[in-house]
């Protein structure tokens, strides 16, 4: 066996095949998995989980579940059948186009009573260091790709727009002061957020997220 890998690797195009069939069986393992996941109770997701998901919510990343690809959604779910979804600094990956799509898209999915909990980086933070590190072509991980950087206004009226009632968990006024209401974590957690990111300690706000509900009334 490791002769033939060896020598699979030696010829590109033998080696390029094996590699797309490998990726391709990954696909379809995990396509699996998802379709099995989708008939639990309470059916609750994590859209761009990237490997971060509690136990009894179902973990997705872009190949399988985008936010903008009807396709993926009907493949997996009815409409009007999810109780929960959570969205941790995915948001800001989307135009502002996108970010409304992808949000009527999500009502849509919702059942009556069902909420969406998402966090984005916050455009109202007082930090200049935390703002150059989140912009769009910020100096932060993954701020290459952001597209919107977003403040509570801006952000709760996609939500609003798109059929929700918004409730604010956690964000920066134009002031720069800081608000905070009560939330439970098994009803989506945010990890980067004030009780749950480790760099905020001893009282100091060193990382935190705008965080919202977006819940789809009965």
């Amino acid at each position: 066996m490791r002769r033939v890998k060896q020598l699979i690797k030696r010829i590109p195009v033998l080696y390029g095949l094996a590699i797309r069939l490998q990726k391709y069986v990954q696909y379809r393992r995990e396509k699996k998995r998802l379709k099995k996941l989708a008939s639990v109770k309470p059916l609750r997701v994590v859209v761009g989980a990237s490997g971060f998901c509690d136990t009894g919510w179902i973990d997705t990343d872009i190949e399988h579940l985008n936010l903008l690809n009807p396709r993926h959604w009907e493949g997996y779910f009815q409409r009007n059948s999810l109780d929960a979804i959570l969205a941790e600094h995915v948001w800001e990956h989307l135009t502002l186009a996108e970010g409304f799509a992808a949000a009527k898209r999500c009502f849509e999915f919702l059942k009556p009573g069902g909420h969406l909990r998402v966090a984005v980086p916050d455009g109202y933070c007082p930090d200049e260091t935390y703002i150059d590190g989140v912009r769009p072509g910020g100096t932060g991980a993954g701020a290459a790709d952001h597209k919107v950087l977003y403040n509570h206004i801006m952000f709760s009226e996609i939500f609003v727009r798109a059929g929700f009632r918004v409730e604010l968990l956690e964000y920066f006024d134009a002031t720069g002061q800081f608000h905070y209401t009560e939330w439970n974590p098994s009803d989506g957690k945010i990890r980067r957020s004030i009780r749950f990111d480790e760099r905020n300690r001893n009282g100091r706000l060193t990382y935190t997220s705008l965080i919202l509900d977006a819940c789809k009334d009965a």
